[in-house]
């Protein structure tokens, strides 16, 4: 069995798939590949997937399968399927921290303090007691939800496939946006999920919230967030995800004041590597041990 490591993985992974195989790095040889591991900068379309006539599996290291064709992975009989456990606290981490950084100004103190400026007049304002809203109620909202209730937040959610949250008020989409301070978005991307979060949404929103987005960029109408971000509606807006990666130069959104960018780091941390190398691991060897590799 060949196995193709075609994104970026944890350095120890490569030795311990070898008891399954060859294991290779090299991009050149997807054709002969039965397996292929990818992570979000891989793009298993149907014409990559032609590329690969031995491929059995695909594992998306992560939480998102956007990246694959999975219906013509069902047509090919190929096997395409995540690690949804690994990422979550390391995705839940990174929203949290993008959550408390705007209301206790860091990136404006780091920049003025940077400058000489001693800018104390500016008041924090704090979690404790703000409605926070989750957009999913998945794993990585749970880690959030979690945190959220060790800093006395108030917890409500969306999630069509989930009825009770023992985390969380679950609640319909325009209820759990009505009152949030903070709106923490965790939702695959899909046709219902497109372009969720937009000007008629945003205007059901009446304390003008934070929005922090660590799901898929797509699942926001980015150009509704910018115009919402200039009149007031939305009062920050925070996300490591966009509609194209790396942002677009046109993109509206990089023209706004009171936004936060990273460069889709959610899951890249080094535990967090080690968690999806496991996770892989341990996929394999239950389809060894079925007969199905």
């Amino acid at each position: 069995m060949l196995i193709l490591i075609s994104d970026a993985f944890d350095k120890s992974l490569p030795e311990k798939l070898s008891v399954y195989g060859e294991v290779t790095e090299d991009k050149s040889r997807l054709k002969d590949a039965d397996v292929v591991l990818i992570r979000s900068k891989t793009k298993a379309t149907k014409e990559y997937i032609d590329e690969a006539a031995n491929l059995k599996l695909i594992i998306r290291g992560g939480v998102g399968m956007d990246n694959i064709d999975r219906e013509y992975c069902k047509e090919k009989g190929i096997i395409a399927v995540n690690t949804p456990k690994s990422s979550a606290i390391a995705v839940a981490e990174l929203a949290f921290a993008l959550m408390i950084s705007v209301p206790c100004h860091i990136p404006f103190y780091d920049s003025t303090m940077k400058k000489g400026e001693w800018q104390k007049s500016v008041k924090r304002t704090e979690l404790y007691g703000k409605t926070l809203c989750l957009l999913g109620m998945g794993n990585i909202a749970r880690k959030v939800a979690e945190r959220a209730a060790a800093f006395g937040m108030k917890v409500v959610s969306y999630d069509k496939y989930v009825e009770k949250s023992e985390l969380a008020e679950m609640m319909s989409l325009e209820d759990a946006v009505k009152n949030a301070d903070y709106i923490s978005m965790h939702l695959p991307f899909t046709p219902e999920t497109d372009k969720m979060v937009n000007k008629e949404l945003i205007g059901k929103m009446t304390h003008h919230p934070v929005i922090i987005n660590t799901g898929r960029g797509k699942c926001v109408n980015e150009t509704d967030v910018a115009e919402a971000l200039r009149s007031g509606a939305i009062s920050w807006y925070c996300t490591d995800v966009y509609s194209s990666e790396p942002p677009a130069e046109d993109n509206p959104l990089l023209g706004c004041e009171n936004v936060t960018f990273t460069p889709h780091v959610g899951a890249n941390t080094n535990e967090n590597l080690l968690r999806i190398g496991e996770e892989v691991l341990e996929t394999i060897g239950s389809l060894v041990k079925e007969g199905r590799l």
